[in-house]
């Protein structure tokens, strides 16, 4: 399947990136988009012990493996499978297994620094960064990884302090020069996902508009 599109999604942690790419996912059609999270793609440590791995900085740059993401999205371009990988946010380690996964018409890349890395960005088509407030971020990101990864509030704050908030000011937040477009994530997006949707519908992906479930708009 040849890939027409390749859209990026970024924003600083909490931004609501995840939600939004699998809402414009659902609206697209799951079988026209693949989602990449730059999240998977953390660089392997397991050569250091565990004690060590929580120490590490994993808001830098330096902390992904953008090679193997960045070659991932071209062999994908060329119609061709790749094997994504998994990442162990418990243990911080990739996993042994990989998904394989294939090219879609619409590939959607969602992360907090996927603007950040020139390369990268210059991969999109469409980038879309989404800004909300340092506060509600925390709360969406200290809920999170409470109830999906196990952490402790304690771990939680002193992540955000020593290496959250700092690298969101350095690399991050800087990124958002970037983008195409800067979306509120406060609240809900209809109307931003409008305009997401007549962006990529102008690239001859929505040529049937009435199997993206958003008809109003895209009649």
């Amino acid at each position: 399947m040849q890939v027409k599109i390749i859209i990026g999604v970024g924003g600083g942690t909490g931004s609501g990136k995840t939600t939004f790419s699998q809402k414009l996912m659902e609206l697209l059609g799951p079988e026209r988009v693949l989602l990449l999270s730059q999240d998977d793609y953390y660089n392997d440590r397991s050569d250091l012990p565990l004690e060590k791995r929580l120490q590490l900085n994993f808001d830098e740059p330096e902390a992904v493996d953008f090679r193997l993401l960045i070659n991932q999205l071209r062999r994908l371009q060329q119609g061709r499978p790749v094997a994504k990988p998994k990442y162990d946010f418990k243990q911080h380690i990739r996993r042994r297994e990989a998904d394989s996964v294939s090219p879609r018409q619409i590939l959607l890349v969602e992360g907090t620094l996927v603007f950040a890395r020139l390369e990268l960005a210059q991969c999109f088509d469409l980038k879309i960064f989404l800004e909300v407030g340092s506060d509600l971020r925390f709360i969406r990101r200290l809920r999170r990884d409470m109830m999906q990864r196990g952490r402790t509030v304690e771990s939680v704050v002193q992540q955000y302090l020593r290496t959250v908030r700092p690298m969101h000011l350095r690399f991050i937040e800087p990124s958002k020069r970037h983008a195409d477009m800067v979306i509120s994530g406060d609240e809900g997006c209809d109307e931003q996902l409008d305009e997401v949707l007549q962006r990529i519908k102008s690239v001859g992906v929505l040529a049937e508009a009435g199997k993206t479930g958003y008809t109003k708009t895209l009649d």
